[in-house]
């Protein structure tokens, strides 16, 4: 039976249906022919799973996300990053980057990081002599930061599907976040040195970094705001993604003046399309996960991963890179739904706690949006850059290698997550 639903869903992702109606799909086709199972199960299990005020933070992150993008947020964390760190050997590079995780801390969303900052970005380096593919790569691969960085979506999914808690999720993605943004900062000075891509500009001065933190107060507050009411205990994620969208939604109409009735409505727009789908894609995955835990699916992996081997190191290995092929062909959201509860178990008996296992899924699962041949985040680079996929996937490698660099070091060094939970 678990043969039958595993084939059918990769035939179903194979022919290039959307994920959520290939698991369902493939779940309601062995529920009716190899079991004898009531098909409702499968009805009950999505909503079930939907009905859930955590949840509701999706939403409203990706809302908040929108609203940085149309009201003018990112462009003046762009310029801070400018200022400061600008006149480097390759320091728009580096403002990429800083900007990326400034974008991170507010919206929570990998594609949605990539989109806003490299409207902007990606031109001004084409324009400083950076190659366009370069500038696409690194672009694709700073918003895998996105959902490292609290506050962060998949972490929200994560939580959910394993009743970890949230705040604790945010909380151990900080450390990881920052050391994945300075490696690819570091890998990206080697390399603009190496071409010859220098800084733009003079060292700043204090009245110049004053007027640009000046000009950015607002938007700088925001993930103080979110983060803080989390910490604090004022509020929790849910109640805090929906603050950051009232608030960003204030800035942008308000203080920057740049949302108004047309980019009101872009904004809610992009981002029913996309919860709409994530919301489908998450109900339907309760549902095969629901099977998978009749049948006693994640209890036989978790066995026979730890029958393979007693090595904890050899069993994380091997995790990590069943992980990271996932990630090449299916999104983030759709594989923590469907692997978290099968492999959190072997992790739990690995003495390895759900929270640090959750960043090391989240990684993983992240390098899969700047891999071929799924790499989402490539695709929203291509498309923003008017740049050749081909041209992006030549610089990809040496950066995918270095945010697998940070993830070894989080995988067997817990307390890089641990150390502020």
């Amino acid at each position: 039976m678990i043969i039958l639903l595993f084939i059918l869903l990769a035939v179903f992702v194979s022919i290039s249906l959307p994920i959520g109606i290939s698991l369902g799909l493939a779940t309601l086709t062995t529920v009716l022919f190899a079991t004898n199972i009531d098909p409702i199960m499968i009805a009950q299990n999505s909503f079930t799973a939907l009905d859930s005020f955590t949840l509701m933070a999706i939403p409203f992150f990706m809302l908040a996300g929108n609203f940085m993008r149309y009201g003018g947020v990112s462009k003046r964390l762009l310029n801070l990053a400018d200022h400061v760190i600008g006149f480097i050997t390759g320091g728009l590079g580096m403002v990429t980057t800083l900007t990326c995780m400034f974008f991170a801390a507010i919206s929570g969303s990998g594609p949605a990081t990539v989109s806003a900052v490299g409207s902007f970005m990606m031109p001004a380096m084409k324009d400083e002599g950076y190659d366009g593919g370069y500038a696409a790569a690194l672009t694709a691969a700073a918003g895998t930061i996105g959902v490292v960085i609290p506050p962060s979506i998949p972490f929200v999914i994560y939580g959910v599907v394993t009743g970890t808690s949230i705040g604790s999720l945010f909380l151990a993605g900080i450390i990881p976040g920052i050391l994945m943004g300075v490696a690819l900062m570091f890998l990206n000075y080697r390399i603009a040195k190496k071409n010859g891509w220098s800084g733009k500009g003079d060292r700043p001065t204090l009245k110049s970094v004053f007027v640009a933190v000046k000009d950015a107060f607002w938007a700088l507050l925001s993930p103080l705001i979110i983060l803080g009411g989390i910490y604090s205990g004022y509020f929790t994620p849910t109640e805090a993604a929906a603050i950051s969208c009232v608030y960003t939604w204030i800035i942008g109409t308000f203080v920057y003046k740049e949302i108004r009735k047309k980019q009101l409505f872009d904004c809610l727009k992009d981002t029913v399309v996309i919860a709409g789908a994530t919301s489908f894609m998450i109900g339907l995955s309760s549902g095969f996960g629901t099977l998978l835990t009749m049948e006693q699916v994640p209890g036989t992996v978790a066995n026979a991963l730890i029958n393979f081997s007693s090595s904890k190191l050899v069993i994380l290995l091997l995790i990590n890179i069943f992980l990271l092929i996932v990630g090449m062909f299916i999104d983030n959201i759709s594989s923590c739904t469907i692997l978290a509860p099968i492999f959190l178990p072997v992790a739990i008996a690995l003495d390895i706690d759900p929270i640090h296992f959750g960043i090391i899924m989240t990684m993983n699962l992240a390098i899969g949006f700047i891999t071929p041949p799924y790499g989402a985040n490539l695709f929203i680079a291509s498309a923003v850059g008017k740049i050749p996929m081909e041209g992006i996937i030549k610089y990809i490698w040496p950066i995918i290698g270095t945010i697998i660099f940070v993830l070894l070091l989080t995988t067997f060094i817990p307390q890089l997550s641990m150390l502020l939970v």
